[in-house]
């Protein structure tokens, strides 16, 4: 055998080796674990979405509950329940593996961290739906306080349960908090603003001073439509759509009218007619608009509400007649469509009164002319002359 042949024979000879040993060691009982593994866990989040619906579809023939209150938490529940299948595939895939006892314990912490992650996202979730445990406090706070104490809630969840998954890895939450008190204690000396906020926010709920959706003006400040109340601001909308950020402290230094809280809403008009009306066309006019109001029913009566139709006061240019009464609705477009309805109703009884409405005027009386004054000149008239 020739030197080629015999180099020939062992090249291949040691490639046919190596290719050999990387097939096996591809094909082992290591590798063959390991892609079992992957497959079981690959199975779990294939049907993960089919398990969860299931388990919803379980829970929704069984809950007992309002059918709306029933669906919010099935819909709140979707996400996290969607979590437990890959958990338990995690598991197994895990066990199957055989890790060595090191990578085992990571393993195994790994999958409490999810599981602890998943049942404290499970209450999250369910606190806004569960809220209505709260409603009979509602007769005792304001809606916005309850909403700030379900915000309370889940943060307080989140924190409990990232000290959890800390503990689970070993971490001390303790230090950590002790840390956190001494860094509060810092920033508390630089927010003074936030905490004044934050204590006038929780003041103007306690009180009640508005919710929102009410009309409200701020002296010197904003009016219009609360939207939320938040922790440092409130959101306040204009009537032109504009957002206007209220801090709570301006809030609780100021003010403030509630408009959505009145029992009923004003109408407060001077009527003035010429000075030529006559008393008994001013008592005739007094009396049709009395007696129209009093017959309104959309008009609050005594005692309930004032109710007045007066001569007031001569003014420069006319008599005025005072008209004062409240309407029983206080929503602003049904307000208008009152206040038109009187307005139609006030213009037939000043002209049926013969007499009309004042404006404005002014006559000046000459009683000599001064000296060397030209002439006014006056235009000739359109007949002509034949």
């Amino acid at each position: 055998m020739t030197a080629s042949e015999t180099l020939s024979r062992a090249v291949t000879e040691t490639g046919q080796a190596i290719l050999d040993f990387r097939l096996a060691d591809l094909w082992g009982p290591d590798m063959r674990r390991t892609l079992e593994s992957f497959a079981i866990l690959g199975a779990f989040i294939l049907f993960r979405r089919l398990i969860s619906n299931q388990v919803l579809k379980r829970i929704a023939n069984r809950a007992p509950s309002a059918r709306g209150r029933r669906a919010q938490a099935l819909d709140a529940l979707r996400g996290p329940l969607r979590g437990i299948p890959f958990i338990i595939g995690l598991l197994i895939a895990g066990k199957h593996m055989h890790f060595t006892k090191d990578f085992a314990s990571i393993h195994m912490t790994i999958v409490r961290s999810l599981l602890a992650f998943n049942i404290f996202w499970i209450l999250y979730v369910l606190v806004e739906p569960m809220s209505f445990v709260f409603n009979h406090l509602q007769r005792i706070f304001s809606v916005s306080l309850m909403t700030w104490t379900i915000k309370a809630v889940k943060l307080l969840v989140v924190m409990i349960g990232a000290a959890t998954i800390l503990d689970l890895w070993g971490v001390r939450v303790g230090p950590i908090l002790a840390g956190f008190g001494l860094f509060g204690v810092a920033v508390a000396l630089g927010a003074q603003d936030l905490f004044k906020n934050l204590i006038s926010g929780l003041l103007i709920i306690a009180e009640k001073r508005f919710n929102p959706g009410d009309w409200v003006r701020v002296d010197g400040v904003v009016e219009g439509v609360v939207e939320t109340i938040g922790f440092r601001s409130t959101l306040i909308r204009r009537f032109d759509k504009a957002p206007v950020y209220v801090p709570n402290t301006a809030l609780s230094d100021h003010a403030v009218t509630n408009f959505s809280q009145m029992t009923y809403r004003r109408i407060n008009w001077t009527i003035g007619v010429e000075y030529r009306t006559s008393i008994r066309q001013l008592r005739t006019i007094r009396d049709d608009i009395d007696a129209y109001l009093r017959g309104n029913s959309d008009i609050a009566q005594p005692p309930d509400a004032p109710l007045f139709v007066r001569i007031d006061k001569f003014s420069d240019s006319s008599i005025d007649i005072l008209v004062y009464c409240f309407t029983r609705t206080t929503e602003w477009g049904e307000w208008l469509r009152v206040k038109e309805a009187l307005a139609y109703r006030v213009k037939d009884i000043v002209v049926q009164a013969g007499t009309a409405f004042a404006f404005p005027s002014q006559s000046v009386y000459v009683e000599t002319l001064p000296e060397n004054t030209p002439e006014r000149f006056t235009p000739p008239s359109d007949t002509t002359v034949s």
